[in-house]
């Protein structure tokens, strides 16, 4: 007969809190595979899996892309990340998109093998330097800033940093970008970047230094705007589907853990900001904004709870979120709740909340934390 020892130690379930992601990696295989498609052939696809997947476990997503031959390269934000990457396995190309700093921080990319990016002459000199030190060669990407405002060289001075790398035998240009900051909403001023890149492309094409792989598009602008596929994509928000027309692939789950009944004109939780107009079932979830479900939803987002929308009542707390479970009569204590994706015939996206929250679905899903823990299935 087992002994409680037996059942606490007992590998079926990673955690006891019940509160978890789960992450259909089938729909994210399925959502890389739907774009490719609507790419030229040979456009190659850089899944961007910075910010731990967006929220959904990087290497978990990374794995699956690489399984299913589904992605060529991998994005992410930091060496911390791309290291992570290859201590789980990771055999694909990964390219570091933020600025590398300090010099210790390029060693340790390279030591890796992941690819830094140069986003100034100085940037440019670091790579080199340790080049030489490790007596190797070393790609890199050059990033250029045609109107997003944060890192990479002014278009009119790219080419002439690319003549001076193309000197160093010790450095490779493998990849030349840039980042579209209106590719959802503003077409005129994506052209405008798009055009100062075309142009910067077009000097080194001119002069043999167009380096092989020429990219521009996220989600948006891979979709949208034709004309910045270039060589390859760096698609986030589709991948993982919180982009109109692909598959969402995370559920966010809790369960019941107490039920109440709370008198008309009792108040529920700090500030008494929301008191019962009527007799009213309130359950209460083990999650709240400690676990990245915003403190603006409090009396305004609604669960799912027996496949119907149950309004969250009272402030939404650190650990703990109540929620009018009136509507759902049959509820009982362990039953789930669903506060992102479908049961029944409901569904509750990311993007309801966003908009709740005045935000983007980006931060809504990064958003959930580290202490819940992600599951993957295959959907």
């Amino acid at each position: 007969m087992a002994t409680l020892v037996d059942e606490v130690a007992a590998p079926r379930r990673r955690f006891f809190r019940p509160t978890w992601a789960e992450v259909d990696l089938a729909a994210l295989v399925g959502n890389l595979r739907r774009l490719r498609a609507k790419m030229p052939s040979k456009t190659l696809v850089m899944f961007v899996v910075k910010a731990n997947a967006y929220g959904h476990g990087a290497a978990e997503c990374a794995r699956a892309a690489q399984a299913a031959r589904a992605a060529d390269w991998l994005g992410v934000s930091s060496v911390e990340e791309g290291v992570a990457l290859r201590e789980a396995g990771l055999k694909l190309p990964i390219l570091v998109l933020g600025s590398l700093y300090p010099f210790e921080s390029v060693l340790a990319a390279v030591a890796h093998a992941l690819t830094p990016v140069a986003a100034s002459l100085e940037s440019a000199r670091r790579v080199a330097e340790v080049a030489l030190r490790l007596r190797r060669s070393i790609n890199i990407h050059v990033k250029v800033d045609t109107g997003m405002g944060r890192i990479g060289v002014r278009p009119e001075a790219a080419p002439a940093l690319v003549r001076q790398l193309a000197d160093l035998r010790a450095v490779r240009v493998q990849g030349i970008y840039t980042h579209l900051a209106c590719g959802e909403d503003d077409a005129a001023f994506t052209a405008a970047q798009l055009k100062a890149f075309r142009g910067v492309v077009s000097v080194l094409s001119r002069e043999g230094l167009r380096p092989p792989l020429v990219h521009a598009a996220n989600s948006a602008g891979a979709l949208r705007h034709p004309s910045s596929r270039f060589d390859m994509i760096r698609p986030g928000l589709a991948v993982y589907g919180l982009y109109p027309g692909f598959d969402p692939v995370l559920t966010l789950k809790s369960k019941i853990v107490f039920l109440k009944t709370v008198a008309k004109g009792a108040a529920v939780s700090y500030g008494a900001t929301w008191r019962a107009r009527r007799p009213t079932r309130v359950a209460t979830l083990p999650i709240g904004y400690g676990d990245g479900y915003s403190r603006a939803l409090s009396n305004r987002a609604e669960v799912l709870i027996g496949g119907r929308r149950c309004p969250v009542v009272g402030r939404v707390t650190m650990d703990q979120t109540m929620v009018d479970v009136t509507g759902a009569p049959r509820s009982r204590v362990g039953d789930d709740a669903v506060l992102i994706g479908a049961q029944g015939g409901e569904r509750i996206e990311a993007g309801e909340l966003s908009r709740l929250c005045g935000t983007i679905p980006y931060e809504t899903a990064t958003a959930i934390s580290s202490r819940v823990p992600r599951v993957g299935v295959a959907g």
